[in-house]
C-alpha cells in the first residue's frame, strides 16, 4: 500500500507575512509538519507542494521532496485544498507513480504527531474510511449559541433554551491539522469530507487555528506546556 504525505504550503500570505515558513519556537513552523511525517514511517515519499523557492529549500533541509512546482492557479487566494491535492495526484501520476493513501498535512499545525498519524491511519486502513481526521469537541454546546440582529439577541435555536447543557450531544469541528485520504474515492468525490469520513478526537490543548500574531503566540504558549515535561 503506497502511501503520500503532502504539505501545501504556497508563498503568498496575507494575515502573517510567509507564514509557512515562520520561526516556530526555534525552528521553521512546516518543519514541524515534515518530521512528524517521516518519523512515523508511514510514508513511501513525504513531499511539500508549493510555488515558492525558499519554501523549497527550507522543506528539502528538514528531509521532504518537492518534485514539482505549484501551478499559478492553484497558488492564490481561492484554491482549495481539493484542488492542490488533486494537482499533486495527477502530476506524479504522469510521472508514473500512484499511490493508495494521502494524508494532507497542513504546513501551520505543530501540534500533528506522529502518534496521531499512526492512529488515523489504522482507523482508515481497518475501519475501511475513505477519510479520517483529527476534531475538537466544541467546549460549549452549539445548540445553545445566539445570534445577534440589529440590537436584540436571541437563540438560533429556540426549543433548546430549557434544555440542560450535560443532556445535549456532543458537536465536534475539524482540528485543521491534517486528512488522511483513499485517493481512488477522493478522485471520484473530489472532496476532504467524504461519504465514508471518520474522526480522531484530540483536546483543545493538542490545536490551534493560526490566523493571527494573538493565534501564534497562544500557540506558542500552547506548545510549550505541551511538551514542558519531555
Amino acid at each position: 500500500m503506497a502511501r503520500l504525505a503532502m504539505i501545501p504550503a504556497r508563498g503568498g500570505s496575507k494575515r502573517i507575512l510567509r507564514k509557512n515558513i515562520k520561526d516556530f519556537l526555534g525552528k521553521p513552523i512546516i518543519a514541524y509538519s515534515i518530521e512528524a511525517a517521516l518519523a512515523s514511517n508511514l510514508f513511501d515519499e513525504v513531499m511539500v507542494s508549493t510555488d515558492d523557492p525558499e519554501i523549497v529549500e527550507i522543506s528539502k533541509s528538514y528531509g521532504a521532496v518537492v518534485p514539482f512546482f505549484r501551478s499559478e492557479t492553484n497558488a492564490d487566494d481561492h484554491a482549495t485544498l481539493s484542488d492542490v491535492i488533486e494537482e499533486v495526484l495527477d502530476a506524479y501520476k504522469k510521472k508514473g507513480k500512484e499511490f493508495d493513501s494521502c494524508c494532507c498535512i497542513l504546513p501551520t499545525a505543530p501540534f500533528v504527531s506522529k502518534e496521531k498519524l499512526l492512529v488515523s491511519y489504522d482507523k482508515l486502513a481497518t475501519q475501511k474510511l475513505d477519510a479520517v481526521f483529527p476534531v475538537i469537541e466544541f467546549s460549549y454546546p452549539i445548540q445553545r449559541s445566539l445570534k445577534i440582529e440589529g440590537s436584540n439577541v436571541s437563540m438560533v435555536w429556540e426549543e433548546y433554551l430549557n434544555t440542560r447543557s450535560q443532556d445535549l450531544p456532543s458537536r465536534y469541528h475539524d482540528a485543521g491539522q491534517f486528512y488522511w485520504i483513499n485517493n481512488e474515492r477522493f478522485m471520484k468525490e473530489k472532496k476532504l469530507f467524504m461519504k465514508n469520513s471518520g474522526a480522531i478526537v484530540i483536546s483543545a490543548l493538542e490545536a490551534q487555528d493560526i490566523d493571527t500574531k494573538e493565534d501564534w503566540k497562544l500557540a506558542e504558549l500552547k506548545y510549550k506546556m505541551m511538551h514542558s515535561d519531555r
